[in-house]
C-alpha cells in the first residue's frame, strides 16, 4: 500500500493535457480526447502543493510535519492512493506514480490519522466548521478509596545498559540494544518488570540546530534522540512502588520501518522480546548482568508488563502474542524460548494498523482527547476488536484524556523537557483556535499535567495487571471513580472483558425498532453509523487496511424528536443476565451534549417485561479536530427484574426509551456486568500469518496462485481477509474458517500478457474474528513484469512556427503498453539566439504548469517540465507548446527540451529537442 496508481498518473497526465501539452487534448478539445481520463481530471490544475515530477506525485508542506505514529498518506476521496516517502526535514512527501484508476485530482488529500494536512486549518478534519465551544465539564468522579498515583516507600536507583546490537529480518542496519532502568533498592524478594518502548519519533538530530531526521546510524556531528529516557518519571514512580522498569530504544526501527508491510510492528516485538529474554538470562545469572540491572532488585519475569507510545504500544501488542504463540521464524529477530509471561499491555495513543489485539491479554489503551498524530485514537480498536475472539475474561480498558495530545507523555517529545527538538503535535490554528484542544482551551493540559496523569493510569494497569489488586478497577472499567493523584484532569473509561457476559453485540443477527443497525465503516449514507460529511468521528469507526467497507463490524443508532419512542434491540438467540448485578451499555451520544435520559427496559422470552431504570449520557467535549464521538458506560442494576420475576436466564429484548424531546444515540454493545477481576489464563490460539508470493506474469494465458497463508497452533477460528485490487484500489472483504495446520484459499488470479506493464502487488489483509489470533497481517502476491518496455521516439510535427502557433512533438511507443508510459519534457538554456520567453507562451498554459507570465523570464529559468503520458493500450501522443501572436520583441525566439522516459524507477536520457518561432510581421 505504498504506491499511488498509475491511473493516477492518468489523471495527472490528463491535467498536463488539459493544459496544453500534448495537442490533441488542448483545452479548448472535448475531454473525451483524454484516453483513460478518469472523471473530473480534464480542465483541472493540480491543487496548491502538489505536482509531479521524476515519476512521483509529490505534496509540499510549508511547514515540517511532525514525525509521529500515525501514517501519512495520500488519498482520492474515500480510496488511499498510498504511504509516501518523507524527505529528512518532513516537508516533502513522494509516491511513486505506480497503479490504477482514481477520481479527479480536486479529490487529491494528504492525511494523517483523521488530520487532513494539505488544507488551509490543516489541523482540521474535512467539515470545516468547528463544533460548538466546549459544554462545561460535570462534577468530578467521586474519588477511588484507592489511588495508585501515589509514591511508594521504596528507595529507587537508575542507570543504563548498552548491549551488543541485534539484526531484525528486512532491516539493513543492525538496531541498538540499549535501555534505561530503574528499580528499587529495599523492596523485598523478586518484583514484577515493566517494560517501556518509546514511539516512532526522530531519530538524530544536530545539537544547536532546531531540526531533527530520521536516519540510522546518526551521521558525524550527530546525536541519537533519546527517546528511550522519557518515561523517566514514570519510572521513579513505578519503582517506588516496588516494581523493576526498564524503557529501551527502538531509533533503528524508526529509522528502518517505512519499508515494512506491518510498519515495524514485528520488528518492535522482536525488539522487546530480546531485551527480556536477556533479563532471563541475567535472572539465571546475575554476574553476567550489566551494573545498572544488578544495582536493582531482581525481577520476576513471571509477571512482565509491557508499555507501548504509539507505533510502540501495537509494538508491545504483537509482543504479547508473539509471547503465545511463535512468528514465522523467517520473519522473528527473536527464535528462543520464552522465560517470561506478559500479564497486561500499556498503549498509550498507540497505532492499531494490523487491528489484532491479543484479546486474552488484558490491557489498558490510553486515547488522548487532543492526539495531533494518532488522531483517530485507532488504539480503540485494542478494546473493541477484542470481542468474541479469545476467552473474554481478560479485561480490556479505555481511558479517555480529554485536553491529552500525543507526545507529551514522553518528557523526551515535550518541549522545554526534550534534549532535542521537539514541538505540540497538535497544530492550532491561531486564527481560528480550536476550542478544545488550543492551548488556552480550558480542557487543554499543560505537559506536567497530561504527565502526571499518565504516571496515575500506568500505575493503576501495573497494580491490577501485575499485583492483582482489584481495588483499582474501578479506575478503568467504566466504573466513574478519580484518581487524586492524577491531578486536575478529565479521565473517562470503559472496558469489555473482566467480569462482564455478553448480552447484545450488533456484530451478531438483530432486530431493531425505532432505529437501525447501522455499519462502522462505509461509503453507504445509508448503511454508514456515521456519514463521512457529518462533523465529529469515532474512535470506534477506524478504519481498517484501507477498506472503504468493512461488512460484519456494526454499531446500532437511533435519532427521535419526540420522548418516549422506545428503541427495541432484540438478539437472534435470548440472551443471560443472571448471575450479573447490572446491565452495562457502551452508548455515544454527539460531542458537547449534556443530560441524554434513557429509561432501560428489558423482557424476557415469556413476554415479562420491567423497566430497570434510568441512565444519563453526557458527551465528551469536542471539535471537529478531535475523535471525540466516543461510548460511555452506563449502568443500570437489575434488582428490578429480579424482583419482577423476569427470566434474566431467557431475555429476548432490551429496550432504550429517550426521555428528551429530541436526540441521537449509538449503541455499541452491552452487556452484564458485576465487579471483580477474574484470573486469566491465556492459552495459544490458532495463528495465522499471511506471507508474501513473487511470480512472473507470464505471456499468455491465466495462472491462479495462492497467497500463503500459514495457520499454526491447534484449533480452528474465523478470520477475516480483505483482498485490494492493485487496479482499481478497490477491497472485497470475506470471513474464512482456518484450521492449525490447513490450508487457507487466497488465489489471485494473473492474466498473461505479451505487452509490457508495471509490476503489480495484490495485497492481503487479515484480522482476527473468532478463536484466532492473526500475527503477520498483510502480504500478497507481488506480479513482475517480464516485456521489455515499448521503445519510445519523439518526432516534430512542426518545430519551426510562426508566432500565434503551436510548437508541436509527436511521442510515439513502438508498440502498447498496458499500462501508463510517462516521459518529461525539461526546458533547457539556448546555445544561440533568444530563448523564449514567458510572454511568449499562452498565459493560461503557463499558470497550468505553475508559472506566472510576470517577470518576464527565459522558460528555462525557472526550470518547469511539460509531463506527457501515453494511456495504457495507446501508441501516440503530441506534446506542444502554443504560442501568442504579436509577442515577440525579435525577429526569432527558439528553445531547448531535454527529453526523459520514465522506465521502472529511473528516468533515462532521450532526444534533445530544438523549435524556433518567427515573427510572421517580418517575413
Amino acid at each position: 500500500m505504498r504506491t499511488v496508481s498509475r491511473a493516477l498518473t492518468v489523471a495527472l497526465a490528463a491535467v498536463a493535457l488539459a493544459a496544453g501539452v500534448p495537442g490533441p487534448a488542448h483545452a479548448q478539445q472535448a475531454a473525451e480526447s483524454i484516453p483513460g481520463g478518469p472523471p473530473g481530471a480534464f480542465g483541472e490544475r493540480l491543487p496548491e502543493g502538489w505536482r509531479v515530477e521524476g515519476g512521483e506525485l509529490i505534496w509540499s508542506s510549508p511547514k515540517p510535519v511532525g514525525m509521529g505514529g500515525a501514517l501519512v498518506k495520500f488519498r482520492s476521496g474515500e480510496r488511499t492512493l498510498g504511504v509516501p516517502t518523507p524527505s529528512l526535514d518532513q516537508r516533502t512527501f513522494r509516491l511513486p506514480l505506480d497503479g490504477a484508476r482514481v477520481g479527479p485530482v480536486s479529490e487529491l488529500q494528504v492525511v494523517a490519522g483523521s488530520r487532513r494536512l494539505d488544507v488551509a486549518g490543516a489541523d482540521r478534519a474535512p467539515g470545516h466548521r468547528l463544533l460548538s465551544a466546549a459544554a462545561a465539564p460535570p462534577d468530578p468522579f467521586p474519588a477511588n478509596p484507592v489511588d495508585p498515583g501515589v509514591a511508594g516507600e521504596y528507595h529507587t536507583v537508575s542507570g543504563e545498559y548498552t548491549l551488543e546490537s541485534v539484526r531484525l529480518p528486512g532491516y539493513a542496519e543492525p538496531v541498538e540494544m540499549r535501555a534505561t532502568v530503574v528499580g528499587p533498592t529495599d523492596a523485598p524478594g523478586k518484583r514484577p518488570l515493566a517494560l517501556f518502548l518509546h514511539g516512532r519519533g526522530a531519530t538524530c538530530y544536530e545539537p544547536g540546530k532546531n531540526s531533527a531526521g530520521m536516519e540510522w546510524p546518526c551521521k558525524p556531528g550527530k546525536k541519537e534522540v533519546p527517546s528511550y529516557r522519557g518515561f523517566l518519571h514514570d519510572q521513579e514512580r513505578l519503582a517506588s512502588q516496588g516494581y523493576v522498569t526498564v524503557s529501551i530504544s527502538a531509533n533503528g526501527v524508526n529509522a528502518q520501518d517505512g519499508r515494512a508491510a506491518d510498519f515495524g510492528a514485528q520488528a518492535r516485538s522482536s525488539l522487546v522480546r530480546q531485551h527480556l529474554a536477556r533479563w532471563a538470562e541475567w535472572g539465571a545469572n546475575p554476574a553476567k548482568a550489566p551494573e545498572a540491572v544488578r544495582a536493582t532488585e531482581p525481577a520476576d519475569l513471571s509477571k512482565v508488563l509491557l508499555v507501548g507510545h504509539s507505533r510502540g504500544g501495537e509494538g508491545v501488542n504483537r509482543a504479547a502474542l508473539d509471547s503465545l504463540s511463535p512468528p514465522p521464524p523467517a520473519e522473528d529477530g527473536y527464535r528462543g524460548p520464552v522465560d517470561w509471561r506478559i500479564r497486561g499491555t500499556v498503549l498509550i495513543g498507540s497505532t492499531s494498523f494490523g487491528q489484532n489485539p491479543a484479546s486474552d491479554v488484558p490491557s489498558m489503551a490510553i486515547l488522548p482527547g487532543c492526539d495531533g498524530d494518532v488522531s483517530d485514537l485507532q488504539g480503540q480498536i485494542y478494546l473493541d476488536g477484542t470481542r468474541g475472539i479469545g476467552q473474554g475474561a481478560a479485561l480490556h480498558s479505555a481511558v479517555y484524556m480529554v485536553g491529552a495530545n500525543h507526545n507529551f507523555f514522553n518528557t523526551e517529545w515535550t518541549p522545554g523537557q526534550a534534549e532535542a527538538p521537539a514541538a505540540d503535535d497538535f497544530w492550532d490554528d491561531k486564527n481560528n483556535p480550536d476550542p478544545v484542544c488550543s492551548p488556552q482551551a480550558a480542557t487543554r493540559l499543560s505537559a506536567e499535567q497530561q504527565q502526571t496523569a499518565g504516571t496515575t493510569y500506568i500505575a493503576a494497569a501495573a497494580r491490577l495487571f501485575l499485583a492483582g489488586d482489584d481495588r483499582v478497577r474501578p479506575l478503568l472499567d467504566g466504573s466513574d471513580r478519580s484518581a487524586p493523584s492524577a491531578g486536575p484532569v478529565r479521565v473517562l473509561t470503559h472496558a469489555v472483558g473482566g467480569n462482564r457476559t455478553p448480552a447484545i453485540r450488533p456484530d451478531d443477527p438483530l432486530s431493531v425498532t425505532n432505529g437501525r443497525v447501522c455499519q462502522q465503516v462505509t461509503t453507504s449514507t445509508t448503511e454508514a453509523c456515521r456519514p463521512g460529511s457529518e462533523p465529529g468521528r469515532s474512535p470506534h469507526f477506524a478504519s481498517w487496511a484501507d477498506t472503504t467497507s468493512e461488512p460484519g463490524r456494526n454499531a446500532v443508532t437511533a435519532r427521535w424528536t419526540k420522548p418516549g419512542t422506545p428503541v427495541r434491540l432484540t438478539p437472534e438467540h435470548a440472551f443471560s443476565l443472571a448471575g450479573s448485578d447490572a446491565l452495562a451499555l457502551r452508548v455515544m451520544v454527539p460531542p458537547n451534549t449534556r443530560g441524554t435520559r434513557l429509561d432501560v427496559a428489558v423482557t424476557d422470552t415469556s413476554g415479562k417485561r420491567v423497566k430497570l431504570g434510568q441512565v444519563t449520557v453526557d458527551g465528551l467535549p469536542g471539535s471537529d479536530s478531535t475523535a471525540a464521538l466516543w461510548a460511555r458506560e452506563v449502568r443500570v442494576p437489575l434488582k428490578a427484574a429480579v424482583s419482577a420475576g423476569v427470566d434474566l436466564k431467557q431475555t429476548q429484548s432490551l429496550e432504550l426509551i429517550p426521555r428528551n424531546s429530541s436526540g441521537e444515540l449509538w449503541l455499541m454493545d452491552a452487556w452484564g456486568w458485576r465487579p471483580g477481576t477474574p484470573a486469566v489464563s491465556p492459552v495459544a490460539l490458532p495463528r495465522v500469518d499471511v506471507g508474501n508470493l513473487t511470480v512472473k506474469k507470464g505471456d499468455s494465458g491465466t495462472r491462479t496462485y495462492n497467497v500463503p497463508v500459514q495457520v499454526t497452533g491447534e484449533g480452528t477460528g474465523v478470520i477475516k481477509l480483505a483482498v485490494r485490487d492493485p487496479e482499481t484500489h478497490e477491497s472485497t472483504v470475506r470471513t474464512e474458517t482456518v484450521k492449525a495446520g490447513g490450508p487457507v484459499d487466497v488465489s489471485i488470479t494473473v492474466k498473461g500478457s505479451t505487452r509490457y506493464n508495471r509490476d503489480l502487488h495484490h495485497e492481503v489483509a487479515a484480522k482476527a474474528v473468532r478463536g484466532a489470533a492473526v500475527g503477520s497481517a498483510l502480504g500478497g502476491v507481488l506480479v513482475e513484469n517480464d516485456v521489455p518496455m515499448p521503445t519510445v521516439t519523439v518526432t516534430p510535427v512542426a518545430d519551426s512556427v510562426t508566432q500565434g502557433q503551436k510548437l508541436t512533438w509527436k511521442v510515439e511507443l513502438s508498440e502498447p503498453a498496458d499500462t501508463t508510459i510517462e516521459t518529461r519534457f525539461d526546458f533547457q538554456p539556448v546555445r544561440e539566439g533568444t530563448e523564449l520567453s514567458t510572454k511568449d507562451v499562452d498565459k493560461e498554459w503557463l499558470s497550468r504548469l505553475g508559472e506566472e507570465a510576470d517577470p518576464e523570464r527565459p522558460l528555462s529559468t525557472t526550470s518547469p517540465s511539460l509531463w506527457v503520458s501515453i494511456p495504457k493500450g495507446g501508441t501516440s501522443v503530441e506534446v506542444s507548446v502554443p504560442t501568442i501572436p504579436n509577442a515577440l520583441t525579435a525577429s526569432e525566439k527558439s528553445l531547448r527540451m531535454q527529453v526523459y522516459i520514465l522506465k521502472e524507477d529511473q528516468w533515462l536520457e532521450g532526444p534533445l529537442l530544438t523549435g524556433k518561432v518567427t515573427d510572421a510581421r517580418q517575413g
